[in-house]
C-alpha cells in the first residue's frame, strides 16, 4: 500500500495500520489443513505438476503483503524484499479482507496458492495454473480444514 505522501508508505489509509494480524487458531487450522494437502501434491495434480515445475510445494507461514498492483519484475520483487524482509508472498486482495475483518471484529486468516516468484522469470499461464493447481488445492485444503473444525457426525 503507497497512499504517501498523505499517508505513510504501507499504511492503510484513515487506519493508522500497516499490518493486520490473523487470528492464531483459524491460521494454524488452515496451515495444517494445507501441510495435508501438500502431503497428497502428487496424487492430487498428478502430471500437472511437471508442466507447472512443481516439484515440491511447501507450506510457509508468516507475512504476505497485499497491494492494488501486480508485482511482476525482479526489481519490484527486490525493492520489497528490501523495505520489508518478512514478506513472503505478494497479492492483491488480503488487505483489503483484512481491513473489513478488522472494522467487523471477525477472525481472519489467508491462504495462498503462489503461481510465480513475482520476478522477471514468471512464464506461468495463470488461467491454467488457477484451473488446474491452485483451485484442486483450495478445494482440498477447505475441505481439510472443514473437517478439522466440524466433524462429519
Amino acid at each position: 500500500m503507497d497512499a504517501s505522501p498523505i499517508f505513510p508508505r504501507y499504511e492503510v489509509p484513515l487506519t493508522g495500520r500497516s499490518r493486520f494480524a490473523c487470528d492464531t487458531a483459524l491460521a494454524d487450522a488452515l496451515a495444517a489443513a494445507a501441510r495435508s494437502c501438500m502431503a497428497r501434491a502428487c496424487e492430487l495434480l498428478g502430471t500437472h505438476r511437471t508442466g507447472f515445475a512443481i516439484d515440491t510445494p511447501r507450506v510457509h507461514e508468516g507475512l504476505v503483503v497485499s497491494g492494488d498492483r501486480f508485482v511482476s519484475s525482479a526489481a519490484e520483487s527486490s525493492a520489497l524484499a528490501a523495505a520489508l524482509p518478512d514478506a513472503l508472498a505478494v497479492e492483491m486482495e488480503g488487505a483489503a479482507a483484512a481491513q473489513v475483518c478488522s472494522e467487523f471484529d471477525r477472525p481472519l486468516a489467508v491462504v495462498r496458492t503462489i503461481s510465480d516468484r513475482a520476478d522477471d522469470s514468471a512464464h506461468v499461464d495463470f488461467g491454467r495454473f488457477i484451473a488446474e493447481v491452485a483451485s484442486v488445492y483450495t478445494r482440498v485444503i477447505v475441505e481439510q480444514w472443514l473437517q478439522a473444525v466440524a466433524p462429519a457426525p
